[in-house]
């Protein structure tokens, strides 16, 4: 299993311009690490959304690799959206799940299914481009870069310790998802 702050951390490492965009707990940790804020979207309300929202935005914006950061339990409430995903073929989508088998923003219930879905499989058998699995870091790291790289749609699993509390979930100002939709549209009606 991945830490997966330590997850974060590689995927911030590689990230260049890319909007990203962040669900609940990876959300929480990307708030916490990114500092380059322009580009981050949080959707911490809309628990099985950022995959469409990242997508609606892919749509809008072909220039712009699009990096979702999705959760277990979140996927599987909207779980159709791989479906959409995978008709609209955004090359330039890039669809992280982290996988803990818990839902931990309401208190660390386990997710149905847990750790025996195969999200991977999943978003392959509906037709994403590229799909991948991680369980271990080192190999992850080497990889990210070139994943990165990658036209879409492409997916990952990452296979994830589960995390009971967040450092500096109160202080992040990323977690308001009206602030940074704001802040990026005005950054793309002005630019």
């Amino acid at each position: 299993m991945i830490n997966e702050r330590d997850a974060i951390l590689a995927i911030y490492e590689q990230r260049k311009d890319q909007i990203v965009v962040t669900h609940m707990t990876p959300g929480r940790y990307w708030a916490e690490i990114s500092q380059e804020t322009l580009f981050d979207i949080p959707i911490l309300g809309g628990m099985g959304k950022a995959s469409s929202f990242g997508l609606g935005i892919a749509l809008a914006r072909e220039e712009k690799k699009i990096i979702v950061l999705d959760s277990d339990g979140a996927l599987l409430m909207n779980l159709g959206t791989l479906a959409t995903i995978s008709e609209q073929s955004p090359t330039n989508f890039i669809h992280f799940v982290f996988q803990d088998g818990r839902y931990i923003t309401t208190g660390g219930q386990p997710v149905p299914g847990g750790m025996n879905v195969d999200f991977s499989g999943v978003a392959g058998a509906m037709g994403y481009k590229e799909t991948f699995h991680f369980d271990d870091l080192e190999v992850f790291r080497q990889d990210i870069k070139n994943i990165l790289k990658l036209d879409g749609p492409v997916f990952i699993t990452l296979v994830v310790e589960h995390m009971n509390e967040i450092p500096g979930l109160e202080a992040s100002p990323m977690l308001n998802t009206q602030q940074a939709v704001n802040r990026t549209r005005d950054f793309f009606i002005n630019n």
